[in-house]
């Protein structure tokens, strides 16, 4: 393979998004990139992973919730998002079936610093097992949270 030029490669994907516009679908359409590592031993090597972060929210309905202290749940409160206090993850009592239940309900969860290292010892092991990743620390800007995707590569 040969090393392909920005250029081109801008152009072909706004040729793919003007056909795109020309015929409308009532689905959402996706476009992948494959990327092929020169000199890379996929078998040898361990695979890698990190976040990228892209430039418009691919998933503008994305639920979060917040787990904090009375301070942030009271800034989650005036922007319109859902939380939960230390109380209400004591009433959980590590029950993982309730836990289960709000990681599925949530597609993402930001923490404060003084509840982050609490999460561990009132939900148990609950959100990883169900899908969610460890909460994230917490966000001042909540477009950094739902513009950043993390998959392994």
């Amino acid at each position: 393979m040969s090393k392909l030029q920005s250029d081109a490669l801008r152009e072909a994907i706004s040729g793919i998004f003007s056909d795109c516009n020309e015929k409308k679908r009532k689905f959402t359409e996706t476009i992948e990139l494959q990327i092929g590592l020169k000199n890379y031993d996929p078998q040898k090597d361990k695979r890698f992973s990190g976040s990228v972060k892209l430039p418009h929210i691919p998933r503008p309905k994305m639920k979060v919730c917040m787990l904090g202290d009375a301070q942030h749940v009271e800034e989650a409160e005036k922007i319109g998002l859902a939380y939960m206090d230390v109380e209400a993850l004591k009433k959980l009592n590590k029950n993982k079936k309730l836990v289960k239940k709000l990681a599925k309900k949530y597609h993402a969860f930001l923490a404060s610093e003084a509840v982050i290292k609490q999460i561990p010892r009132l939900l148990g092991p609950g959100l990883n097992k169900a899908g969610n990743s460890q909460p994230w620390l917490l966000i001042r800007n909540l477009w950094n949270l739902k513009s950043t995707r993390q998959r392994p590569w």
